[in-house]
Order: structure tokens, then C-alpha cells, then sequence
């Protein structure tokens, strides 16, 4: 099969997947060839199907496995990237039906807004900083479309890195003010304390992650553009949702973002 052929099959199955709310094998199996490029190839016609099916458009992207531990965790070696979409952006106050997911969780992100475009082959944290207009906090909904969580990385890459739905919280603060390195987290679920964290969880701070997506946009051709939003990776591990759960992520000196779920 052509490598053509393979991107639009693993593409439009993933679609299916999500759409119809069924898991799926890995596709490393059954296609040797999938690579990490070419499961990147797979994600941009994915996104290309979602816009046109859903009627929606892109407004930025989100880092994943971004701490080593999720890295040993799930058995890849580096982070990965994908597309936010504006069909995936959820509002804090709406209860948020799980009937669409199929193994939804919850993990407490920072959200980058930018001002400016940023590009580049040797970006650092200093220019993220720089072309951030700025920082929020946010939550997102991971559901990997493979049968129990599990994945490669090409894998996980082709099915956009997990990614499902997003809320960021409503105040917006510079970067200027902020130590994000040291920038400490509380995630709560139903009033427990489920996890702690900090900035520094993301790369050692949260801006390396986006300059390393930078860096790797730079070769396909890609930006970040004026205006977009990036999640910069979890700042703990990822809960379980379920009907009936209420979550919060408190952050120093930028307040918190609450998501609920029902039926």
C-alpha cells in the first residue's frame, strides 16, 4: 500500500473512532511503516477531515507526554504535538456530557496565548516568553482512541496526540509577572486533592515544551500564528472522569479553572 494510502486509511479510521465512540488497535501493528513522520502526515489529514466534517477550523495546538514520567509510563522517548481545534474548545460553567468519550480524563494544563508569530529552528524559552501575550489557566479532556490507553508514538501522534476537548479559564495574565518554572499547581477531584504540581513538571518549564514543538513545526513548514493558543503539557497525570465529577485547577497567582461532567 502507498504511503498515501496508508495516511487517509489510519486518518479516516481514527475520525470514525472518535466520532462513533469506539476504541481501536494500534496501527504500528498492522502498519510497519508508521513512522513518527508519517504519523504526522496521518494527524494533518485527520485535522483536515475534522475540519471539513465538523465545520470547524484550527486555533493552535497542545504538547503531550511532556514529563518523563508519562514518557516511561506510556513507552515513548519524547514528547508529542497536536491540533486544537475550535470545535473542541469547552466553557467553564457548562456541564460537560461524557457520552461522547470513550475513556475520557482530565489533566490541568497552562495556556499560552500569542501575540506574535512564532518560528524558527532554534527557538527558546526566552522567545516564547517573548511572543506570548498571555498566560491562563486550562484543563483538557484526553481520550486516546486505542483499546485501553495504550500506544506507540506514531500511534499517539496520528491520533492527535490524545487530544479531545479544552477549557481555559476566563482571566488572562502577562507572562511578565509569573515565574512559570516555579508556578505551583493543586488539581481536585470532587473536592480531593488528587494531585500537586509545578511548571517546572512541564521540560523543567513550560515554555521549553512549546520551543521544542516550535523547533519541530519548523521543519514541516509550521508556525505558531498570532492569536493561537498552546497547552503546554500537563502539570500532573492524567484522572479518570465519570458522571457526577466535578474538577478544579488552582495555580499561584492566576486563580483556577473548574470542568463538570454528566450522563
Amino acid at each position: 500500500m502507498l504511503k498515501t494510502d496508508v495516511v487517509d486509511v489510519i486518518a479516516n479510521e481514527l475520525f470514525k473512532a472518535e466520532k462513533h465512540g469506539y476504541s481501536v488497535d494500534k496501527f504500528v501493528e498492522q502498519y510497519p511503516e508508521l513512522d513518527e513522520a508519517l504519523a504526522y502526515r496521518v494527524q494533518e489529514r485527520l485535522i483536515e477531515i475534522k475540519c471539513k466534517e465538523e465545520n470547524t477550523k484550527r486555533v493552535g495546538r497542545k504538547l503531550g507526554l511532556t514529563s518523563k514520567a508519562k514518557q516511561v509510563m506510556m513507552g515513548v522517548h519524547e514528547p508529542s504535538y497536536g491540533v486544537l481545534l475550535e470545535s473542541m474548545q469547552l466553557f467553564e460553567g457548562e456541564p460537560i456530557s461524557i457520552s461522547p468519550f470513550i475513556h475520557a480524563k482530565l489533566e490541568p494544563e497552562l495556556a499560552f496565548i500569542f501575540g506574535k508569530e512564532l518560528k524558527g529552528s532554534h527557538v527558546t524559552v526566552a522567545d516564547v516568553l517573548t511572543a506570548t501575550d498571555y498566560i491562563a489557566p486550562a484543563v483538557e479532556i484526553i481520550d486516546s482512541r486505542f483499546q485501553g490507553f495504550s500506544f506507540t508514538l506514531p500511534d499517539a501522534v496520528a491520533d492527535n496526540s490524545s487530544s479531545s476537548r479544552f477549557i481555559i479559564g476566563e482571566r488572562f495574565y502577562s507572562p511578565n509577572q509569573l515565574d512559570l518554572k516555579l508556578m505551583g499547581m493543586v488539581f481536585r477531584k470532587n473536592g480531593e486533592v488528587v494531585a500537586t504540581g509545578a511548571g517546572a513538571a512541564v521540560m523543567g518549564h513550560p515554555a521549553r515544551a512549546i520551543a521544542w514543538m516550535v523547533n519541530k513545526l519548523y521543519k514541516v513548514g509550521q508556525s505558531v500564528q498570532p492569536g493561537e493558543v498552546v497547552l503546554s503539557g500537563a502539570l500532573s497525570g492524567a484522572f479518570a472522569i465519570a458522571a457526577g465529577d466535578h474538577f478544579s485547577a488552582s495555580f499561584d497567582r492566576i486563580g483556577s479553572v473548574e470542568a463538570v461532567f454528566t450522563e
